[in-house]
């Protein structure tokens, strides 16, 4: 897929990870829609970021893991640029709490936010996809989903989700030509790492990481960006991670 003419929307694209993709497809041609809960200062400065690039870009507003604001959304990006043809679900947050520590409400939340809203997402955009005669889906897993992540069971197990959710609706999408793919970063130095002491960030580059490197951002939008444009690749989960999910101590 060119993204010449395209449009992407990506939820959470407002800052991280859906950020720093947001402008690479930017970058490579396309037109994006960015979502967040608000249209704040952050929101509109990547906005000026994607124009400045001389690409269209539109903030949309609106809690995803509601099914009535993900289906207000898509509509939204369809009507005021045109189409839709890649829609990224980046938007999360790290829900600490063991399986004794994490409340009912914790753990149904963190669902809505990492699994529902794909579901719901996807439910809206995917009849215009099929429309166009092709589509991409990607979503952001965790290596907390491959591996386990102690004292955030929730998190990990709703990451874990999002790979199996992408190679289901991938066998399912490929008849219409739409693919559907998953990546799953490991540390990466973003806002949701700011609880990470600098003990903490020193254990994971010295023992966790193979690599001995934290990943940006940025790494990960490349990779991103890849698995969207490649029209071979589908129902696949690729880890980015330095290595920290094949340890096996």
């Amino acid at each position: 897929m060119k993204m010449d003419q395209k449009v992407s929307f990506i939820t959470g694209g407002t800052k991280g990870i859906g950020a720093a993709l947001a402008i690479e497809l930017a970058r490579r041609g396309s037109d994006v829609a960015i979502n967040g809960r608000v249209a704040d200062e952050q929101a509109q400065a990547v906005q000026s970021s994607i124009e400045a690039l001389g690409r269209r870009c539109i903030i949309v507003a609106a809690d995803v893991s509601d099914a009535a604001a993900a289906g207000r959304g898509v509509d939204s990006v369809v009507s005021l640029l045109g189409r839709l043809d890649v829609l990224v679900h980046s938007a999360g947050q790290v829900v600490r709490g063991s399986l004794l520590e994490a409340s009912e409400e914790t753990w149904y939340r963190t669902f809505d936010i990492h699994v529902h809203a794909v579901f719901h997402l996807c439910r809206a955009a995917v009849p215009f996809m099929r429309g166009q005669g092709e589509g991409a889906i990607l979503l952001i897993g965790s290596a907390a989903g491959l591996r386990g992540y102690q004292g955030a069971i929730a998190y990990s197990v709703a990451k874990g989700a999002l790979p199996q959710f992408a190679r289901s609706l991938a066998r399912e999408l490929a008849d219409y030509n739409i693919r559907v793919n998953c990546v799953s970063p490991g540390v990466t130095r973003t806002r949701l790492q700011e609880y990470l002491t600098a003990a903490q960030v020193k254990n994971n580059i010295d023992n966790r990481i193979p690599l001995h490197r934290e990943g940006k951002a940025e790494d990960v939008a490349k990779l991103m960006g890849t698995l969207i444009c490649n029209d071979l690749i589908t129902g696949e989960n690729v880890a980015i991670d330095g290595g920290m999910s094949m340890r096996m101590v």
